[in-house]
């Protein structure tokens, strides 16, 4: 199952973007006999300020066609580590082929786009800078790799 992170904004260089590429990588070589990944980055910037409605038709062009969307919301729920593994385990299982996660921008996503999504995750009730939420999906992701494959990388 091939990942797109689906973002407003731009990430570059420093060392935010080299923690994601590093996580990023790793989850692409530990995925790849999971049938996960490769993994690849998908950006947008709304430069004609539409707000919300403006990115979210830019994320709906960037995303992969058929793809099972995946929100990160403050609002979303908040799952363990294992239990996000096994969510990716069961979309694969399931036949999916692409997965879309997206990073909304700083007002957040608008609703109609909000609801066109599979499920909704939260890495807690706080607010976390885009960049910083996008270094903490990519150790997830490549976390979630590691307890498929049984590997130490996540202790319980």
């Amino acid at each position: 199952m091939k990942v797109s992170l689906c973002v407003v904004g731009r990430l570059r260089g420093g060392p935010e973007k080299d923690l994601v590429d590093t996580y990023l990588e790793r989850f692409t070589r530990s995925g790849r006999q999971l049938g996960l990944g490769p993994v690849q980055v998908l950006e947008v910037e709304d430069r004609k300020g539409g707000g919300p409605a403006g990115e979210a038709a830019l994320l709906d062009k960037i995303c992969p066609a058929g793809a099972v969307r995946l929100a990160l919301d403050e609002r979303g729920r908040q799952m363990t580590s294992p239990e996000f593994a096994d969510l990716l385990a069961e979309w694969r299982d399931a036949g999916n082929s692409e997965l879309a996660i997206f990073i909304g921008g700083a007002d957040g996503f608008e609703q109609g786009f909000r609801h066109g999504c599979d499920r909704w995750m939260s890495f807690g009730p706080m607010v976390w800078p885009h960049m910083l939420a996008r270094v903490m999906i990519a150790e997830q992701l490549y976390r979630a790799a590691s307890i498929l494959a049984g590997s130490p990388y996540h202790r319980e």
